[in-house]
């Protein structure tokens, strides 16, 4: 008999060896981890659900958060600089960033300074208020640069939800989605958008994962996040791909 009350699990328990391409655990540099300690403090979290490699993605956001390739490379010198004078050895940590698409993107792109994923993707975003404005001719730019571009957190941008067709319509303008696991949590961001974070997975729309980690309320969030059985079987293959992607 079909039960309403169906068992749940801890997506916690899903994610040993799973390399996260989005996060904020860089210190001092956006909204995320404020010092080394924050960082080290996250780190250590990730480090018991079995999460050891990190892509370090800080936003790059005009007029915001200013950073450059030189910015994050100093931050992140002193994060493993940190990490190695207390003999944490065994975590793997890159850098990117994440590229607000906004006035200034453009340029520099244009001037090589962006800070791609693998040297061949780039992860981008938008407002959450509105789209950008110069989105479509950004995307184009970015191929012709030969990069690969991902979308940061599609589900998030709530001005597409009631135009859902906008989603395959990027897909097939080659524009790979990175889903945030903290989506999958209502306390998250809010129930609609977990609706069309399971929606988007559920159409076989998601690409990758990341967690987008900013502190520690958001790691225990994300500890404490259950799936049904359906929501984790549609997203196993992405953690794999992601995996297998970035690793």
């Amino acid at each position: 008999m079909f039960s309403f009350f169906q068992k749940k699990v801890y997506l916690a328990d899903y994610l040993h060896g799973l390399v996260d391409i989005h996060n904020h655990i860089l210190p001092g540099i956006d909204d995320g981890a404020k010092s080394v300690e924050d960082s080290i403090g996250l780190i250590n979290g990730f480090a018991e659900l079995g999460v050891k490699s990190f892509i370090c993605t800080p936003h790059i956001m005009h007029n915001h958060y200013d950073n450059t390739p030189a910015t994050i490379k100093k931050s992140y010198q002193h994060l493993e600089a940190e990490l190695e004078k207390r003999g944490i050895t065994d975590v793997s940590l890159d850098i990117a960033a994440e590229h607000m698409i906004d006035d200034n993107f453009e340029n520099i792109l244009k001037d090589q300074q962006v800070m791609p994923l693998h040297k061949e993707y780039l992860l981008v975003e938008m407002s959450f208020l509105q789209p950008s404005f110069n989105f479509e001719m950004a995307i184009d730019e970015v191929a012709r640069q030969q990069y690969f571009p991902i979308l940061a957190h599609p589900e998030r941008y709530m001005y597409f939800h009631q135009k859902y067709g906008k989603y395959p319509s990027m897909k097939s303008n080659g524009i790979m989605f990175q889903l945030n696991l903290l989506s999958l949590a209502s306390e998250s961001y809010g129930t609609s958008i977990t609706k069309m974070a399971e929606k988007l997975l559920g159409d076989g729309l998601i690409d990758f994962v990341g967690t987008d980690i900013h502190n520690t309320r958001q790691l225990s969030l994300l500890k404490e996040i259950k799936l049904s059985n359906k929501v984790l079987n549609q997203l196993l293959p992405v953690i794999e791909n992601t995996i297998q992607t970035f690793y």
